[in-house]
């Protein structure tokens, strides 16, 4: 039908290039040793997208929050990306504090994960609580800690849809 934009009209008039903030969730992860958080740029800038920043945070709501905000602030950043903090331990509190800042949510990308994590690890995909909204105006993605959870979501997800998502944010 004419006049019916498709997804992929929609990601011909995508932006090719989203600035990003990586946020690390973990009690006890350091720059060395944040193997979640460096997969993550490298794949962003792989894919010709530009890393704004990046940080580590322990488990602490607080935290979590005003990194977000401070992110969201940066006119060079459109999406925030977190890897930490998503299952059900009792440090883990990043959903919680994620949530609370959302100004609408993307069950479809939570949904979707734990389908595509299902057939790498079977019913243990249902522990995750991984999830994407909208905060102040910027794409905000919660991601497990697990490497191979970061490679599948953005391989399979976010590279795929991050031009798209900020196109549609933007109108």
């Amino acid at each position: 039908m004419a006049g019916v934009s498709t997804p992929d009209e929609h990601k011909s008039n995508a932006p090719r290039s989203i600035g990003c903030w990586v946020l690390t969730i973990s009690d006890s992860k350091t720059p060395e040793t944040d193997t979640s958080g460096k997969l993550i740029r490298d794949l962003l800038t792989g894919a010709g997208h530009r890393v704004a920043g990046s940080e580590i945070v322990r488990d602490e709501p607080t935290e979590v929050q005003r990194v977000i905000r401070e992110a969201c602030e940066n006119a060079a950043v459109q999406a925030v990306i977190m890897t930490g903090g998503t299952g059900i331990t009792s440090r883990d509190s990043t959903f919680e504090a994620v949530e609370a800042m959302l100004d609408k949510r993307l069950p479809g990308f939570g949904e979707l994960f734990r389908m595509l994590s299902y057939q790498e690890v079977g019913g243990a995909a249902m522990l995750s609580r991984a999830q994407m909204g909208i905060a102040r105006g910027r794409i905000v993605v919660s991601l497990p800690g697990s490497p191979n959870a970061c490679r599948l979501a953005l391989e399979k997800l976010l590279l795929p849809e991050l031009g798209h998502l900020v196109r549609e944010l933007s109108r």
